[in-house]
């Protein structure tokens, strides 16, 4: 019997298949291009953090964010179904590509909200949802936004203090595999829907511009 809070084994887990996820490439709520890669000051960067659709809206707010969409990475099938991924059997996470504009915001802001508006110390779960796609992630496209992403971790883990251990894994991204057109912008297509976001009550101090 699997147990979905296990990271499977490649070995075990699906294929998948060659065919790339069909979806609707407009942002409901902004209109901008899901597919499109960042230009000029634009990074992107890949935040698990629970169920994706609690955590996409998060992130559409923020001023100096161009683009968000919802995928599935970190594990081993190629393009994914959701049922797939929900299986445990795929090795993957569910996460938000965050695509923003660094004259408007930085990576550390985007981390700040992040770390506080989730649990990263709950291993392959998050809440009541329990499974490997759960799990708490940060993957990163280049040693720059790896060595911010470290630093954060630690100023997050010294604010939650002894006794908590952040799981959040840091690591540099791999494949990103679009998720379904309904789960894109979910909780604007459906403002009542699901969303299991809690966070530890923990917050950064307010810095100088804020």
């Amino acid at each position: 019997m699997l147990d979905k809070q296990t990271m499977i084994s490649p070995e075990r887990a699906l294929i998948g298949r060659d065919t790339p996820m069909s979806i609707e490439d407009q942002h409901f709520v902004n209109q901008s291009s899901l597919s499109a890669m960042p230009s000029g000051n634009q990074q992107q960067v890949l935040l698990g953090m629970g169920c994706f659709w609690g955590a996409e809206r998060l992130f559409w707010q923020l001023d100096g964010v161009v683009s968000t969409s919802v995928g599935y990475a970190g594990g081993y099938t190629k393009n994914p179904t959701y049922e797939e991924v929900c299986s445990g059997k795929t090795g993957h996470t569910e996460v938000v590509r965050v695509v923003f504009d660094t004259n408007e915001i930085t990576l550390a802001d985007l981390l700040k909200t992040f770390w506080e508006r989730h649990d990263p110390t709950q291993g392959m779960r998050q809440g009541n949802d329990l499974g490997t796609q759960y799990r708490s992630v940060i993957y990163t496209y280049s040693q720059e936004q790896f060595d911010i992403a470290q630093q954060s971790k630690l100023q997050y883990q010294a604010l939650l203090g002894e006794g908590t251990t952040i799981t959040t894994q840091i690591e540099m991204a791999q494949e990103y595999f679009f998720a379904e057109t309904y789960h894109q912008q979910y909780l604007a297509k459906n403002p009542n829907g699901y969303c299991g976001l809690g966070g530890t009550g923990v917050c950064f101090p307010p810095t100088e511009n804020e």
